[in-house]
């Protein structure tokens, strides 16, 4: 038998390998584990206040209400969404990856994070944009056709909007200000 669990602010591959890391340390048998959840096959002996204690010594926390799961599914979209250049128009992206229309979808993350999606979604890229930049791998406009940007006018004029400087700005500083994922609201 399995066990699913599911866990807030689990949003990158580093937090995948420190939670994988621990629970195999504890002696968990560990089915898979993916962003944002873990599956333990459920032969092990161990009681989940072990796991919610393990979790929450590294940040992490069991995700319990509906509500909760859904705006962490959201969340886990929107960043994949992002990783793998997704092209959809993102209302018609959510909608058809979670079933329930937009306007409801936006409402209730609206409520619970107090942003809205859109925001959100321009939050993460921007961390994206700053990490590409670090990386000195693309030009500007190269970044925001990566990022599926129209131009990468409209990119500097949101990146300037967001962080408050210009992205040339940004790529000369020695000590360079990045969020990580679990950290963007």
């Amino acid at each position: 038998m399995k066990k699913k669990i599911l866990i807030k602010n689990m949003v990158c591959n580093r937090c995948t390998s420190t939670i994988y890391t621990e629970l195999k340390k504890a002696g968990f048998d560990i089915d898979s584990i993916e962003l944002g959840q873990v599956i333990l096959n459920t032969n092990s002996s161990h009681d989940d206040s072990i796991v919610e204690s393990i979790l929450k010594h590294h940040g992490f926390e069991i995700i319990k209400d509906e509500t909760d799961v859904l705006i962490e599914h959201l969340k886990m979209s929107l960043i994949k969404k992002i990783e793998s250049n997704e092209i959809n128009n993102l209302s018609t992206f959510l909608s058809k990856h979670f079933n329930k229309s937009y306007s409801a979808l936006s409402k209730l993350f609206s409520k619970k994070e107090g942003i809205t999606i859109e925001k959100y979604l321009i939050n993460l890229k921007i961390e994206r944009v700053k990490e590409l930049i670090q990386l000195g791998q693309l030009n500007f406009s190269e970044i925001a056709y990566a990022l599926n940007y129209n131009n990468s006018s409209h990119l500097s004029s949101q990146f300037k909007t967001v962080t408050g400087m210009s992205m040339s700005s940004y790529r000369s500083l020695q000590n360079w200000d990045r969020k990580t994922l679990d950290q963007i609201v």
